[in-house]
């Protein structure tokens, strides 16, 4: 059971981090050795094949159940946080045995008294392209000194567990708004949000910087450390 949590969680992580190139290379990996394997044993490769199946089956069914639950989650609390552990909660009232994780994250910009803030995504208005957010927030900027530009990428991710009880962790990439759309990776707020310490914006980053110091990453590094503790002390 303890193994079948963890797996669980790993699967979690995977899935809020969007590492699909990891996911990928892994999933080249595993085939290539199964391949390898295939010739030399090929009795125990159809019994895991028919263990696997069972476990495809079982996170389908699981699948399921959250998607016949389609009741739109009403992020409404008033913090990074909280709106977190409000979307964990909700579909742990469908996966009642399982570890859940969810994540709100947003930009705060301290001038403008940390908005957008938890409304990140709806600034503007939801179907508003980035584009034309990026620009309003600029032009509200318009003539504001670089010391006072100071902002911040959030995350925040709760763990909601089977008992009923809660981890949130939160975690920023400190910097400041830019004085122009800059850069073409990355996505969102990414080409204003200037990070002094690389002389760039965050979609001007690689992928390995923006790993690094992503936001989301160091959220999901904090709650995993949680996680393992979690699971230590219900195997002690």
């Amino acid at each position: 059971m303890k193994k079948k949590k963890l797996v669980m969680i790993l699967i979690a992580i995977i899935l809020i981090c969007g590492f699909i190139i990891c996911a990928v290379s892994f999933s080249k990996n595993k085939e290539a050795a199964s391949r390898k394997s295939e010739s030399q044993h090929a009795p125990f490769k159809q019994e895991k094949t028919e263990e696997q199946n069972e476990d495809v089956k079982g996170n389908q069914n699981k699948n399921q159940d959250v998607s016949d639950n389609d009741e739109e989650i009403e992020e409404d609390g008033m913090s990074f946080e909280e709106n977190a552990e409000i979307k964990a909660r909700a579909v742990s009232r469908v996966l009642v045995n399982d570890i859940v994780l969810a994540d709100d994250s947003g930009l705060e910009i301290d001038y403008l008294d940390k908005a957008p803030g938890i409304y990140s995504a709806r600034f503007a208005g939801e179907d508003t392209s980035y584009d034309i957010k990026n620009r309003i927030l600029l032009d509200r900027l318009e003539g504001v000194p670089d010391d006072e530009r100071t902002a911040r990428f959030v995350c925040a991710v709760a763990a909601v567990f089977p008992d009923g009880t809660t981890s949130v962790v939160r975690e920023t990439i400190e910097g400041q708004i830019g004085h122009d759309i800059v850069g073409a990776n990355g996505f969102g707020y990414d080409p204003i949000f200037y990070v002094p310490e690389f002389g760039c914006t965050t979609a001007e980053m690689t992928p390995e910087q923006k790993n690094k110091l992503s936001h989301r990453g160091k959220a999901l590094r904090a709650i995993k450390i949680l996680l393992e503790e979690k699971l230590n002390e219900e195997e002690a």
